[in-house]
């Protein structure tokens, strides 16, 4: 297969993926007790994880935070683990106990997610110190939202990271919103890319819904961590389609706004450029689709024919026995 073909094929199979799987997980979410938690999704930024993660080696290491989804389908995570963790069964990524918020996935390097804003970069510059102090040629990915960009800890952990050369990339998806404030309510920039100056390392914005943009300034600037040259940030500029979580029925939001952004969906927009380019024929568009929705179905079988964990079993996997 040519190699272009190729590629274009792996972010859409893994956009319509992530759609698909979060459109399903928005649906269970509104039937009454069928979800434990809440439920926070990330539908309109698809191409973010897709174009970034699709630039890493299988030795990297990736942290996530709360709207994790998209970032571990990306890396390879099992739909039906996934999906048996948000449904809070044994079979899940964390044998139930995690849920949605706090998944981290080690067979596939995600080795880390917090839920508190702004808690990632700092656990990804430890992970980058470990990759740099064993002279390993891994680089540590953080994804972080607008609203984190304006923690203390993610400043402190760009410090750091500059200060020392670690190989961290950090990943700012600007999706516009925190929890439901704007961002010219919360953040004193329109370039939280610009920061990156201020701590030694490059900064740069992407149109976080071109995929393709992402993928390409992703493998440059993890590149330049990969070779000793210390961290970059990534500015993605996107949109959160949904709510906070999906209890938000996003009041706040101009309905307009929404309009607007709909029309620059990444998958859709997508959609049409492999058609339009004549790379891919409609057909293999609908088969991928099709796929797709074929895995997100067997997923939720899949856990719903799994157990819940047992009440002892809180105990277990706390502590590393020696």
């Amino acid at each position: 297969m040519d190699a272009q073909k190729e590629l274009k094929e792996t972010f859409y199979k893994t956009m319509v993926l992530i759609r698909a799987f979060e459109e399903k997980v928005s649906a269970l979410a509104q039937e009454g007790g069928r979800l434990p938690g809440m439920q926070i999704l990330a539908v309109g930024q698809e191409a973010v994880a897709a174009g970034v993660v699709a630039a890493l080696r299988p030795g990297d290491v990736l942290v996530t935070n709360h709207r994790s989804h998209g970032h571990l389908l990306a890396r390879g995570a099992d739909p039906n683990l996934l999906m048996a963790e948000i449904m809070g069964k044994k079979t899940g990524v964390g044998q139930g106990k995690s849920g949605t918020l706090h998944m981290a996935v080690p067979e596939v390097n995600a080795l880390m997610t917090s839920t508190v804003v702004g808690a990632g970069p700092p656990l990804a510059v430890g992970a980058a110190f470990a990759q740099h102090y064993r002279s390993e040629p891994n680089i540590t990915v953080v994804f972080f939202g607008d609203g984190a960009a304006a923690e203390g800890s993610v400043h402190e952990a760009m410090n750091l990271a500059g200060v020392w050369k670690l190989p961290v990339l950090f990943v700012c998806e600007n999706n516009c919103w925190a929890g439901a404030q704007g961002l010219c309510e919360h953040c004193s920039t329109k370039n939280i890319a610009a920061r990156g100056e201020s701590y030694g390392m490059p900064g740069e914005q992407v149109d976080g819904n071109d995929v393709e943009a992402v993928h390409t300034l992703a493998a440059r600037l993890a590149d330049h961590c990969r070779k000793g040259h210390g961290p970059a940030l990534i500015e993605a500029l996107t949109y959160r389609m949904h709510g906070h979580g999906e209890y938000d029925r996003q009041h706040y939001v101009d309905k307009k706004e929404l309009e607007q952004w709909s029309r620059r969906c990444p998958v859709k927009g997508f959609r049409e450029k492999l058609l339009a380019g004549g790379l891919v024929a409609e057909s293999e568009v609908q088969s991928m689709e099709q796929e797709a929705k074929s895995k997100v179905d067997a997923a939720v079988e899949f856990a719903d024919q799994s157990p819940y964990p047992r009440p002892g079993e809180a105990l277990k996997h706390v502590w590393a026995e020696t």
